[in-house]
């Protein structure tokens, strides 16, 4: 196993350690592990273009750590009313949707190449964001700004549901790419 995907695996090893701090009410620990996750991500891409570490692994390991961080964050969160339930259902239906889609096409023998978008980037800097200032003021609450996480879970919930209409029309076309050169 090369340093990128164990960068990987340290950044899905620490979710449950975010989510027991998350429980725990440890923000300023918790914001410290999740910028941690965040720097790993960054990093494990970095390291491994520039090392020319690109593996099949690691194209399947990346997108699972980035999922389970986002869900349990917002899971977490959510339960314990730091971010709305409603932007939490929004964030886990949208990768869902994703997962089914993959799981319809993989069925009908259909070769997807999974390619983020500018939209599901945009997506992943918003959730992320939206992560980071809840732990934030919840580290410092003397700065808590109440507009800026209204606005940041607003722009989520747009981006999120723009990102997986996106794929949801990515998916019919694959499917009907399929279903006319059957025909």
């Amino acid at each position: 196993m090369n340093i990128p995907n164990l960068l990987t695996l340290f950044r899905i090893l620490l979710v449950p350690f975010i989510v027991i701090l998350i429980i725990r009410k440890a923000f300023f620990y918790v914001l410290i592990a999740f910028i941690c996750a965040g720097i790993t991500d960054a990093l494990d891409g970095f390291l491994a273009r520039i090392l020319k570490q690109q593996t099949a692994l690691g194209a399947y390991l990346d997108p699972v750590a980035d999922k389970a961080l986002m869900a349990s964050t917002f899971i977490s969160l959510s339960i314990f009313h730091f971010i709305p339930g409603w932007l939490a259902v929004i964030v886990i239906s949208r990768d869902f949707i994703i997962l089914l889609g993959i799981l319809i096409l993989f069925i009908m023998s259909v070769s997807v190449e999974m390619k983020a978008t500018i939209i599901s980037k945009l997506t992943m800097i918003c959730q992320t964001l939206t992560v980071f200032f809840v732990l934030l003021f919840n580290s410092f609450p003397a700065y808590r700004n109440r507009d800026l996480l209204i606005g940041m879970f607003w722009l989520t919930a747009l981006f999120t549901v723009i990102s997986g209409l996106h794929y949801i029309h990515r998916g019919i076309q694959y499917v009907n790419t399929v279903s006319n050169s059957d025909s």
